[in-house]
């Protein structure tokens, strides 16, 4: 277990979990297909090649060693979000809302 504070619901939840009063529902079959899954969502089957700046790439070497991950693997991660759609643009969002405003208002 990690060393992160866990509040009391929390650590209610852990001791009846580590108490056996929760039991998996999970069946053989179902683990089997989630594990497929997994496996083939994070496979890793092409290779890419990309041009950066040398600032560009010394940033994402910095951040990747903060993280303590390979800085290929954060990139990687980086762009696996994007696609899901769990990553925005921040910076392209509010502009683009200070643009509806001004449209709006003009």
């Amino acid at each position: 277990m990690s060393s992160r504070k866990l509040d009391q619901d929390e650590k209610e939840i852990l001791d009846a979990f580590e108490s056996g009063k929760y039991k998996s529902v999970l069946t053989t079959k179902r683990k089997k297909l989630l594990a497929e899954a997994a496996e083939n969502t994070f496979k890793k089957d092409k290779r890419i090649n990309i041009r950066l700046s040398s600032r560009d790439l010394e940033a994402l070497q910095r951040r990747a060693l903060r993280e303590g991950v390979p800085y290929q693997t954060l990139v990687s991660s980086v762009l696996h979000k994007y696609v899901a759609g769990s990553l925005k643009e921040t910076a392209a969002d509010n502009q683009l809302k200070k643009d509806a405003q001004k449209t709006r208002a003009g």
